[in-house]
Formats: structure tokens, C-alpha cells, sequence
């Protein structure tokens, strides 16, 4: 069996991934902060009813995360396609001592950023609302990316 995986939503996050939302993907790594793709969220929908939802070729997708149903996935983030996926997409450091997040008490720098290097992962685990211009700092960098390919 593959490894499977879990990511605590909390209540007023599920209230804020709504449709035209932009879901990104990140990976950290040697020190650095990658963007790995996006995502724009079309709709949300029962996982019983994804199936009927999603194009045939998308299918066998959900049904590898079957398994993931029986545990606590009751519904399912659809989208458009979103960008490719890639591996070699840093931000340049600049960037990455600029990102915020949004919660409750107000807004949040990266922690663990140093000179332009991410030094820890910690305060990446999780999910977290990115601040309107650190959504446009990554988006920018995943179409600057996608430009240079």
C-alpha cells in the first residue's frame, strides 16, 4: 500500500477554500522553498458524488483515494487543470522573507528565514491562508517559472 498522509483543516480554514480559491502546492528543500504547482478551486463536492463530477480520464484518481474515505475525506476539492508540476521552481529569497499568512490574530511572517535561506520547514506544516501579496509572490514565480521553461 502507498503511504498515505493527513492534514489537520481547521473549522475556519474549511470556511475559506471556497470556489475561485487558489489552492499551492510547496516543498522545502536544501534550504530553500519551491513552488510545486496550483490549483484554482472550481467547486467542492460530496466524495460520493466526485465520481460524477470529474472527467473519465480523472477517475481512477479518486479511486486511489478510496481508501483515504473510510478515515475522514467527505468531500472533495475540484478544479480546473491547474499548472504543471514541477521540482525546480525556487523562490528566490528575497520572496521568501516577504511571505505572510492571514488567521484570526492578524497576519504572520515565515519563521525560520535567514538571509534569503529557509533554515527550518516547522512553520510550512500545515495549511495556511496566504496574505494577497504573498499569493501574488508565488503565483508570479510559478508563471516566471513556467515562462523560462
Amino acid at each position: 500500500m502507498a503511504n498515505s498522509y493527513t492534514v489537520l483543516w481547521t473549522n475556519d480554514l474549511c470556511r475559506g477554500v471556497v470556489p475561485g480559491g487558489r489552492v499551492f502546492a510547496i516543498r522545502a528543500w536544501q534550504a530553500a522553498l519551491y513552488t510545486v504547482c496550483a490549483m484554482e478551486v472550481r467547486q467542492i463536492v460530496d466524495y460520493d458524488r466526485a465520481g460524477a463530477e470529474l472527467a473519465d480520464e480523472d477517475y481512477p484518481k479518486l479511486i486511489h483515494w478510496h481508501p483515504s474515505k473510510s478515515g475522514c475525506i467527505s468531500e472533495v476539492v475540484l478544479g480546473a487543470p491547474g499548472t504543471p508540476i514541477r521540482f525546480d521552481a525556487p523562490l528566490p529569497g528575497d520572496c521568501l522573507e516577504q511571505l505572510t499568512s492571514t488567521w484570526r490574530r492578524g497576519e504572520r511572517k515565515l519563521k525560520y528565514v535567514e538571509d534569503g535561506r529557509l533554515l527550518r520547514a516547522l512553520s510550512l506544516q500545515g495549511i495556511y491562508r496566504l496574505a494577497p501579496d504573498s499569493a501574488h509572490i508565488v503565483t508570479r514565480n510559478l508563471t516566471d517559472q513556467a515562462a523560462e521553461a
